[in-house]
């Protein structure tokens, strides 16, 4: 019998299925729950367990994990008489790795208290390939007891694991991240277009830049989209919205201008309003091109 917690994973999406199934390699009871059957089946072939519900899935749980879109899919799952608050055994700790707004962290917490279920929010970055890789980075809020009891199972998913402070920390942290990401991005994306208006090598240029001090995780990760033109979703512009949402209200609430950040967000949001938001962030290259006069 194993040692570990029983753990409750709840969101099977392009995140939260590879994460869930680090879990299993690790030798974690994983039972997940999420609302598409080929998610469920495949975290059965990795060795977990499908729950037709929330409720069934947090029952029995020592840990319960959150991996779902934005703060409404958050209160979807944890609120009401069907959802983790109502099921979960007291004592529990429910860890939200979603991206949300701070204050939705810091609402779930005090309402989860309530229970007797301890929370910690807990975004990461890394995209998809760093869930597969298990070399996330996890941005943490909440008391220093649960992030320490919590501390093994994020090794299983990720290499950076900082608490960042109290309930709503690691919310804020990643709003930081996202803003920084898309900013990088979207430099990234100007260049390109440059590079290839100029005339010059486009691969061997962004080799070189990769080296030097232009040289960033974002063009590392990204290079083969911008080369390839392929925009297959890793992390959907639909999403990146909505944190640029988070980050830019976020800022207003404490007094932080985001001259930079305020553009990049309007950018993100016409590539979407133009009806890219399913494709991956890197696809901020495509309205470079159409600002630029290209065909895309």
């Amino acid at each position: 019998m194993s040692t570990l917690p029983k753990v409750a994973w709840i969101g099977l999406g392009i995140m939260g299925s590879p994460m869930s199934e680090n879990l299993v390699k690790a030798g974690y009871d994983v039972t997940g729950h999420t609302l598409e059957r080929e998610k469920l089946d495949r975290l059965t072939a990795a060795g977990g367990t499908a729950a037709a519900s929330v409720a069934e899935a947090v029952r029995e749980a020592d840990v319960i994990v959150t991996m779902v879109p934005a703060s409404p899919q958050v209160e979807a799952v944890a609120y009401g008489p069907d959802g983790i608050l109502e099921n979960a055994r007291r004592g529990a700790l429910l860890i939200d790795m979603s991206s949300i707004t701070p204050q939705t962290s810091v609402d779930l917490a005090a309402a989860a208290k309530e229970k007797g279920i301890r929370v910690l929010d807990a975004p990461v970055s890394g995209g998809e390939a760093g869930a597969i890789e298990a070399v996330l980075s996890i941005m943490v809020g909440g008391d220093q007891a649960n992030f320490d009891e919590a501390k093994p199972l994020f090794e299983a998913l990720g290499k950076t694991i900082v608490r960042c402070g109290p309930h709503g920390s690691g919310q804020t942290v990643k709003a930081a991240n996202q803003l920084i990401v898309a900013v990088n991005i979207q430099a990234c994306a100007e260049a390109v277009v440059f590079l290839e208006k100029s005339g010059v090598d486009l691969a061997a240029a962004l080799d070189v830049l990769g080296g030097g001090l232009a040289g960033s995780t974002v063009l590392a990760r990204k290079k083969d989209n911008f080369l390839k033109r392929d925009f297959t979703p890793g992390f959907r512009i639909d999403l990146h919205h909505k944190d640029m949402g988070i980050v830019t209200d976020a800022a207003r609430t404490v007094g932080a201008a985001l001259p930079v950040g305020a553009v990049v967000a309007q950018l993100v949001a016409s590539l979407r309003a133009q009806g890219d938001g399913g494709l991956d962030h890197s696809a901020l290259l495509r309205a470079v091109e159409r600002l630029s006069g290209a065909r895309v």
